[in-house]
């Protein structure tokens, strides 16, 4: 490991008890600044209603540490929008957000798009399907930002149990994004969870970077922050365990095709020669090859889109 990441290491991850709760708000009240949650959802109507009134209970009525929670519904055919919002959230639909560009499915494509129905200074993403949620996800990687100017990225680490094993989620982590990172991105090593999906940042970094549309965005946008911001403006901090629903194995390797994507337009920024990953399913006559496109395209920065800076200066 590199010298510069041990260093990091030591100075720049930390557990969720190193910052109480009552110290963030301190730090909260002192700076002004405002905090937003924002959770993507798609046919998540099982989980998404308990993470949003745990935040509210602990994070809103308890403590006044977040000022909203938006859920953005990327299209939920369940009822993924009504249990959210009869838990508090506000609820908006990807569609009716910048709707001159049509959307495109994929995660990537809602987090770019919360940025213009949200007001937050810090803006927290927590993936919705969480099970056994603990409001310490949020004050984890929001604490550093409100305690730390020099700090502009906090992603959350974790164990990921599977199937009763600890330590054995996170596949795609383990067997894509990680290999990548450490050969051409040495200085993102030491990041635990580098695709885990809970993790905050300032607007003020979000609307600089670009948004791969699908599962590469969180790869993507760890190593955009690198080159922008520097490795001692991004952080990590530990807050526990971490419950979800897993994907089967063809869907990981389909994240795992977009992952590479996202790589590899950063390594070369050039062009893919087949966009595309082809997999097996046994059908009636053996196996049949399922072909699906991988994601190529990326949204520019916040700050180039007409709507958001107008709104900026409203």
């Amino acid at each position: 490991m590199l010298e510069e990441v041990e260093r990091w290491l030591a100075t720049r991850s930390w557990s969720v008890n190193d910052r109480p709760l009552h110290r963030i708000l301190a730090a909260k009240q002192r700076t002004g600044q405002s905090v937003s949650v924002v959770l993507p959802a798609l046919n998540e109507e099982e989980t998404v209603g308990d993470i949003v009134a745990i935040i509210r209970h602990d994070l809103m009525r308890q403590t006044p540490l977040v000022d909203e929670i938006v859920v953005v519904d990327s299209g939920s055919t369940d009822r993924t929008a009504t249990v959210a919002a009869a838990a508090g959230a506000r609820v908006v639909h990807r569609d009716t957000i910048l709707p001159r560009i049509p959307a495109v499915p994929g995660k990537g494509e809602v987090l770019w798009r919360s940025l213009l129905v949200t007001t937050g200074d810090i803006v927290c993403f927590v993936d919705a399907d969480l099970r056994e949620f603990s409001s310490d996800f949020v004050t984890g990687i929001v604490g550093p930002l409100l305690t730390d100017p020099g700090v502009d990225l906090v992603k959350a680490m974790y164990d990921r149990p599977l199937a009763g094993s600890a330590g054995q989620g996170g596949r795609v982590t383990e067997l894509m994004a990680r290999p990548l990172l450490n050969m051409h991105w040495p200085q993102l090593a030491g990041f635990v969870q580098p695709l885990g999906g809970e993790y905050a940042a300032r607007r003020s970094l979000l609307e600089q970077l670009p948004f791969p549309v699908g599962y590469g965005v969180e790869l993507g946008m760890l190593v955009d922050a690198l080159h922008l911001v520097g490795l001692d403006a991004l952080a990590q901090v530990d807050v526990g365990v971490r419950k979800h629903r897993h994907q089967d194995g063809q869907a990981l390797g389909r994240m795992s095709a977009a992952i590479y994507r996202t790589a590899q337009l950063r390594l070369a920024r050039g062009h893919l020669i087949r966009p595309a990953l082809t997999q097996f399913e046994r059908g009636e006559d053996g196996f049949e090859p399922r072909t699906y496109s991988v994601d190529t395209e990326e949204r520019p920065p916040m700050v180039e889109i007409t709507e958001y800076a107008e709104r900026r200066v409203a």
